[in-house]
């Protein structure tokens, strides 16, 4: 059985998409509790806010890659549908390659502050809980790492393969160019 790089990656985004989703529908039960524990009981659930900061980030760098890949992402279409269709997919790609850039910035600028909040066990808040700080320092490594691919393959895949910008994320959508 082959797989291919770009179903590999489709899995991939799709996988951290519904995890992500998940996550975000269970600190929907913390954020309940904590707002009935407050105006019911006079008794917050503590660490509701340190985990939904930290859980935001998570989410949305957990979901970059699929929206990148489903071509949910900002992008100039407005633009490219008024060139030629292969001039209008390079600059599609072009488009692509800064995404990929700014993530990849993403990447290298978060390295460092990754590492150094596991070397020094860094946690969020003060008082009864304190949240760790590495797993959201290292999703954000993780989710612009598969951002970054996502922008190469997507850029990839408007010169050479324009047939399989759809192949698994979202294979209703409409073929451009």
């Amino acid at each position: 059985m082959k797989i291919s790089i770009v179903t590999l990656s489709d899995r991939l985004t799709k996988l951290l998409m519904v995890l992500a989703a998940c996550w975000a529908f269970i600190l929907t039960f913390f954020i309940i509790a904590d707002i009935v524990g407050r105006t019911v009981f006079n008794a917050p659930f503590y660490g509701v806010p340190e985990i939904v900061m930290n859980s935001i980030v998570m989410i949305v760098f957990l979901q970059a890659g699929y929206a990148i890949r489903s071509r949910a992402m900002l992008r100039a279409d407005f633009l490219a549908n008024r060139f030629p269709a292969l001039f209008g997919r390079i600059v599609l790609a072009i488009g692509y390659l800064l995404g990929a850039a700014f993530f990849l910035m993403i990447f290298v600028g978060s390295w460092d502050s990754a590492i150094d909040s596991w070397v020094r066990g860094e946690y969020e808040g003060e008082g009864a809980l304190r949240v760790p700080a590495w797993p959201t320092r290292f999703t954000i490594l993780f989710g612009s790492a598969v951002a970054t691919f996502s922008y190469l393959l997507m850029a990839y895949l408007d010169i050479f393969h324009p047939e399989q910008l759809d192949a698994q994320v979202d294979p209703d959508a409409k073929f451009h160019g």
